[in-house]
């Protein structure tokens, strides 16, 4: 096995999970087989971003573990044989029809996949490959299905009773706890007697349901009966050769840990309480599948505008995919890097974008002073790259996003407008393309995140009301500001200009220090600006503005 990072290096959570797994791995007798760092997650509604927490805290271990030249996998489970609960906000009513039926089972409504589970995995694998995060995926379907796991189903059921027994001691401890998955139905009893709380549940023959009740089981010929509360079927199912059924999650979730050989996994905070699923799993793991359970770090959730915890089946939550319409890649994945797993955080896509472009862009030039490398520096690094992608695209020449949602603001979107604005004030590139991912970003952020009451509305007509009712000083400005404004805008000039007309008027140069009547006078003329040309009193640097409408415009708007 490799070791870890070298001393003097800096070191972070991913290097201590990747520890962890690599010394998982080698205490459960598997030297020199791959590493396997893996994720599940039920495709049941939009995967939003408090989900993504599963899938890119194995992604950045096993990148880790890659990195230090071992064999490593990130495997992940889509539960997609798992129930289907409820039909949210926005879905035809008459779709409760398949509650309880599979994902895998439950037609796509909108009639663009396969299925309900299909729908909802496709968006998310797209954001995932934009986002650099290759996995090995694997259908809970398909494996219960193809009878991959009957040996560890046969052999759970051999084992019922000391399952009950765990289940029961932690059923105690559970209290307060409330978890946010399918143990707390799997834990509710399904018949009577010996068969009250039976491990294994088959979906009804004849309806798909899982509505059942196990009434007999035969430990020789493994012929499960049942009965189905949704159709009134009465039927046989032969758990050895028929695949009709799955493990209730809390044998489910470790019996896969000992048959995929998993070293590291994360989970929710909520699975970590007293009687939930990974405390359960341990001893499950142990006694009944003889298999260690992983290295787990347990991971808090992610918020949204405010939002405390958000839910897939609340409807409208923000996904990868949307956050990936506003944010580079990168920046994305380092939101998710530079905290601890356990660090809650929200993402704001609101004014707050602006500044988090503006600290990665800082942390990009510390990134490139060898000299500065730190736990910060090192969070940049693995979210700026992967070691099946390489580097993830950036823009070759990089404009500060708060310039570029300004003047995409004040030009309704063109890029070519853009462009030659970008230029104008010192980014020189040779075309759009050099300004892409975030140029897009910059426009998809302004378009339809910045609220209308906050976006620039250049005026289509000067406001002769406005221009009639002029003060002494305020006509004085305007004509020494058109005076001098030139056919052709430069930033450098038209900033001294903009800001020197006070200075003017009070018999200063240019190049004068401005008096702290000139600073009053200053701020009265730019809502005088503001005013006529966007009709507010503020808005996006008045230089910038300026070059964007160019003079004529500018012209227009300004004369009495």
């Amino acid at each position: 096995m490799a070791r870890g990072a070298q001393s003097g290096e800096p070191h972070d959570w991913v290097t201590r999970a990747a520890d962890d797994a690599i010394r998982h791995a080698r205490e459960t007798g598997g030297g020199d087989r791959v590493i396997t760092c893996a994720s599940g997650a039920s495709p049941s509604g939009p995967i939003h971003l408090g989900n993504l927490r599963e899938f890119i805290t194995p992604h950045f271990v096993a990148e880790e573990i890659r990195r230090r030249g071992t064999a490593v996998r990130h495997l992940h489970s889509w539960d997609d044989f798992d129930r289907f609960r409820k039909v949210p906000a926005g879905v035809d009513p008459a779709w409760a029809e398949h509650i309880g039926r599979p994902l895998s089972a439950v037609p796509d409504p909108w009639q663009c996949h396969e299925s309900w589970a299909e729908h909802f995995k496709a968006p998310l694998r797209a954001a995932l490959a934009e986002m650099g995060i290759e996995m090995e995926e694997v259908s809970q379907t398909e494996q219960y299905r193809s009878g991959a796991y009957t040996e560890q189903v046969l052999h759970a059921i051999r084992h019922r009773d000391v399952i009950e027994e765990v289940l029961g001691k932690h059923r105690t401890k559970k209290a307060e706890a409330v978890e946010d998955s399918v143990a707390d139905e799997d834990d509710e009893p399904t018949g009577d007697g010996s068969l009250a709380r039976f491990p294994y549940k088959p979906y009804c023959r004849r309806c798909g349901r899982d509505t059942v009740e196990v009434t007999a089981y035969d430990d020789e010929t493994t012929d499960l009966s049942y009965t189905c509360s949704s159709c009134g079927f009465v039927g046989v199912t032969n758990v050895a050769t028929q695949h009709e059924g799955k493990l209730v999650w809390k044998v489910d979730w470790p019996m896969r840990w000992a048959h995929e050989g998993v070293d590291f996994e994360p989970g929710g905070l909520d699975h970590s309480t007293p009687g939930s699923s990974y405390t359960v799993g341990k001893e499950l793991v142990k006694r009944v599948f003889d298999f260690r359970a992983p290295s787990y770090v347990a991971y808090a959730f992610v918020g949204f505008a405010g939002v405390q915890k958000m839910s897939s089946s609340a409807g409208g939550v923000p996904t990868a995919a949307d956050a990936l319409k506003i944010l580079e890649a990168p920046i994305l994945r380092w939101l998710y890097v530079r905290r601890q797993p356990k660090q809650a955080f929200n993402i704001d896509f609101g004014p707050e974008v602006v500044r988090l472009y503006d600290e990665w862009d800082a942390l990009g030039r510390k990134a490139d002073d060898g000299s500065k490398r730190d736990a910060q520096v090192l969070a940049f690094e693995r979210a700026s790259a992967t070691a099946a992608a390489g580097r993830l695209p950036t823009p070759p020449v990089v404009v500060p996003f708060r310039l570029l949602s300004s003047v995409a603001d004040v030009t309704a979107g063109s890029a070519e407008l853009i462009s030659r604005i970008v230029g104008d004030v010192g980014h020189a590139h040779d075309s759009v393309d050099d300004l892409q991912p975030r140029l897009g970003r910059a426009m998809s952020w302004t378009t339809e995140f910045v609220p209308s009451e906050d976006r620039t509305t250049v005026r289509e007509t000067p406001d002769t009301l406005r221009l009639a009712e002029l003060s002494e000083d305020e006509e004085l400005w305007l004509r020494q500001l058109l005076d001098r404004l030139p056919d052709r805008l430069e930033l450098e000039q038209t900033t001294a200009l903009i800001y020197g007309v006070p200075k003017l008027a009070r018999g200063l140069g240019l190049e004068d220090a401005p008096t702290d009547q000139v600073k009053q006078d200053q701020k009265d003329f730019f809502r005088l600006l503001y005013n006529l040309l966007v009709d507010a009193d503020r808005g996006p640097r008045l230089p910038t503005l300026f070059l964007a409408l160019g003079p004529a415009k500018v012209r227009a708007l300004l004369t009495p």
